[in-house]
């Protein structure tokens, strides 16, 4: 499987999380996203362990992994929360691609290709379009809360670039940053009410969120990763905020405006830039921090 299919597979996969907290169980959306983790991470730990695989060292890098997931997981889902499934999603991850094509640029000295700028300028634009969309489901603090998401979600991104550059196995740079995320989301789930676990429908919501849109999704998002820039990378994960905006409106019956309607038209033209057939550089490898 070829690494642009192997992020758009894992994509889909991401663009079902925010409908799944939509029609599960009330809970607050802090609890869940820390619920997510703290399963997933679990269950990436398994996997790299049932591979035999040796997990990085917990420095510098594992640690901004972990930090970076928290950060992106409890805004999002706060996001969400206060924005709506559709806007959200996108805003969240069309901030990605800038964010990670200038962190990888600066941290592993990526090379920031003509049709990734042009990729990344059309998402952009498309972001703009839904984040100035004036309809009721848009709120100036939950677009804030998913551009600090996304920002989150490219530091993640770029770092677990570097170190599987550097030699070690995707799946196991997964594991580490998540399972490092878990440990310290666990105070968080406490803290936050973990009451939802105790009925059939909030446990069924977390270990679908730590099964499908983590512990799988991410695998597939590592190992694509191996073979892409983190720019490049980010870019391709668009295809979230299109999966999330179609769900939206077919299962939750979210009503966007023809702002928003041209804004997710600019995303897809930006994601069909990058994901048409073309040589793929792949970076050199660089020293694990």
């Amino acid at each position: 499987m070829s690494p642009r299919l192997q992020v758009l597979l894992a994509a889909v996969c991401f663009g079902t999380t925010g409908t799944a907290q939509a029609i599960g169980p009330t809970a607050s959306p802090v609890a869940v996203g820390a619920a997510r983790i703290v399963l997933g991470g679990a269950l990436l730990v398994a996997i790299a362990r049932t591979m035999q695989l040796r997990l990085p060292r917990f420095g510098a890098t594992v640690a901004g992994i972990a930090v970076g997931v928290c950060v992106y997981q409890l805004s999002f889902f706060a996001a969400v929360k206060i924005t709506g499934v559709a806007v959200g999603t996108v805003v969240a991850i069309g901030t990605g691609p800038a964010a990670a094509g200038v962190l990888g640029r600066m941290v592993n000295g990526e090379r920031l290709t003509p049709r990734w700028a042009i990729a990344t300028l059309a998402a952009a634009a498309g972001v703009a379009l839904l984040a100035g969309d004036g309809g009721a489901t848009v709120d100036p603090a939950g677009i804030a809360l998913a551009v600090v998401a996304g920002a989150g979600y490219a530091t993640c991104t770029v770092l677990s670039k570097r170190l599987i550059a550097g030699g070690a196995a995707p799946e196991a740079v997964m594991a580490a940053g998540f399972g490092g995320a878990a440990v310290m989301l666990v105070p968080v789930l406490v803290l936050a009410g973990a009451g939802f676990l105790t009925t059939g429908a909030g446990l069924g919501l977390a270990l679908y969120l730590g099964a499908i849109p983590t512990a799988v999704a991410y695998v597939l998002f590592s190992r694509g990763l191996r073979g892409l820039s983190s720019g490049e990378t980010a870019t391709l994960v668009l295809a979230e905020p299109l999966t999330a905006a179609a769900l939206g409106v077919v299962a939750l019956g979210e009503q966007p405006s023809v702002a928003a309607g041209a804004g997710a038209a600019l995303v897809l033209a930006g994601l069909a830039i990058l994901a048409l057939p073309g040589r793929t550089r792949v970076e050199p490898a660089v020293a694990p921090a």
